[in-house]
């Protein structure tokens, strides 16, 4: 046995010696038995009852069995593995086995963790389990846990992997959020919520690999997927992240289960897509590492499906966090294969990658000295990133994170130029593209930085100065990712590197680049 799994058999033992001796029923005892190690432990409903009786797994199947005697029935095929499982979350009984567990705990369905009426038709409890029953029932079971049960090797524990924990460290932190304000408080993406972050994509992992809900159920998932996209450019990216995980988890636990073929593609779809998002906001959130893991996630679900299209925007989102986190040869790398995976399809991935190449090469032009070859190049991706724009179906022209709009394309053009020194084309391209953005601050912030580079690059210091000020003003600190300070520092030291520290402004920016709350970040690894 483990230390997990005798620790909580240690746990359970103590509930039960205490519930009975207070009398209480088994039913009881088995709720308490819930309440001390469900999160704890990640215990099962099901398991909690068969620890309040005291007995273990071969117990179990022994009563089921003889249950199926009595009812004149062939021997069940119902063995320790299988049960073992169903305590473990993997796999949910059969109505007929469902009925016989119910009647060996003398309880309903819903109190075993499963919604539903038994196949039955009537109720499971006996006589005294509730107030003023039968005398003989109301006497406690003072048969103590025997010693099989302290020496059962209970495979089933560690499977749910403490994933309703997960999901609580998420929700307790919306809940903060929410609290907070439209400000937010001071709370981090600290290491519970790093850890409940990783945690999800590792069970995503594991069931991708491996593994009914209903139509419907898809439908309200998929609507939730879009509206998580459209929320992406404006909703804070600490409380987005939480309400995304959160809706994976629960994709998650739906593939945990072999679907049939149609709604495990849709399934699949949705898991490739909020992966892929959860990556966007871990790189707004500074944290490259642990966004390359889930984009990495988000392949493996993609080829789940078979659409080049999904896979290629994945790969294509998966090239930004090379671009943004100083490896642009990764990044064409990436985006070259995007551009492959994407073939002939028109897709929102053909518009992007060509984008990222450009934005690629002008970061090597920068670090070169090679301008003249480089900037032709870059003019021809974007060249192509335009005829791909026009080849989009209008869902996808609307669509910033899933899609790819126009705002965005003349964005990342105009940074394109920016990089490459071309400032009187780049001013042109940025003030369109800032016209075209209402409610988005992250791309609007980083818009008005890169207008206040083609200042600095053009003499003017002080106007560099004062823009990027300008550009810090109009967001509230919870939009101060580390995407956003990035290029704001950026720009500060490009602005000390070419005229020193002695520009009007400077050090009010440098202060302002200080205040960093509400999110403080603390990224893992060696990110």
């Amino acid at each position: 046995m483990s230390g997990r799994q005798h620790k909580e058999t240690e746990t359970a033992r103590r509930v039960r010696a205490r519930g009975l001796a207070a009398g209480r029923s088994l039913a009881s005892i088995a709720e308490e038995i819930f309440e001390a190690c469900s999160v704890q432990f990640g215990t099962s409903r099901i398991k909690c009852h068969r620890l309040s009786h005291g007995i273990a797994l071969a117990d179990v199947i022994e009563q089921v069995r003889a249950l199926f005697e009595r009812d004149g029935k062939n021997p069940p095929g119902i063995g320790e593995t299988l049960l073992s499982a169903y305590e473990s979350g993997l796999k949910r009984p059969g109505p007929e086995y469902l009925h016989y567990l119910c009647t060996v705990y003398r309880v309903e369905p819903v109190a075993l963790g499963y919604e539903g009426p038994c196949i039955c038709g009537h109720g499971h409890r006996m006589p005294g389990v509730v107030r003023g029953g039968d005398p003989q029932e109301a006497r406690p079971d003072v048969s103590p846990i025997p010693r099989e049960l302290l020496l059962q090797p209970d495979s089933g524990d560690t499977a749910q992997g403490g994933g309703e924990e997960d999901e609580n460290v998420l929700r307790r932190t919306l809940l903060k959020l929410l609290a907070g304000g439209a400000g937010g408080s001071a709370i981090g993406l600290d290491a519970p919520v790093l850890a409940a972050t990783e945690n999800i994509r590792r069970k995503l992992d594991e069931v991708m690999v491996s593994a009914t809900v209903s139509p419907a159920m898809l439908d309200q998932w998929e609507e939730a997927t879009i509206g998580f996209g459209r929320q992406y450019m404006n909703t804070p990216p600490l409380r987005l992240l939480c309400d995304v995980l959160l809706e994976l988890s629960a994709v998650r636990k739906a593939l945990e289960r072999r679907q049939p073929v149609d709604l495990q593609e849709r399934l699949c779809r949705q898991a490739a897509q909020l992966s892929g998002l959860t990556g966007m906001i871990l790189i707004d959130l500074g944290d490259h590492r642990l966004a390359r893991t889930y984009f990495r996630t988000g392949r493996t679900a993609a080829d789940e499906t078979g659409d080049r299209a999904l896979r290629a925007w994945v790969t294509a989102r998966e090239s930004l966090v090379p671009l943004y986190y100083g490896d642009p040869r990764e990044a064409l790398t990436l985006a070259k294969k995007s551009r492959d995976l994407a073939g002939q399809t028109p897709c929102a991935a053909k518009t992007m990658a060509p984008v990222v190449e450009a934005r690629a090469l002008a970061m090597l032009a920068g670090a070169t000295g090679q301008k003249k070859d480089v900037v032709e190049q870059a003019k021809r991706a974007l060249s192509r990133a335009r005829a791909a724009f026009a080849q989009m179906v209008p869902s996808e022209q609307e669509d910033a994170a899933f899609g790819y709009t126009e705002r965005q394309l003349y964005f990342y053009q105009g940074d394109v130029l920016v990089k490459l020194g071309e400032t009187l084309e780049a001013d042109v391209v940025l003030e369109q593209a800032l016209g075209q953005y209402a409610g988005e601050p992250l791309d609007q912030t980083l818009i008005r930085i890169d207008l206040a580079m083609c200042r600095l690059l053009e003499g003017d210091p002080e106007e560099a100065v004062k823009q990027g000020l300008d550009a810090l003003h109009r967001i509230e600190y919870i939009h101060r990712t580390e995407l956003v300070m990035g290029r704001v520092n950026d720009l500060i030291k490009a602005i000390v590197t070419k005229n020193g520290e002695g520009v009007p402004g400077l050090d009010a920016l440098k202060a302002e680049a200080l205040l960093r709350a509400p999110i403080e970040f603390t990224p893992m690894g060696n990110a």
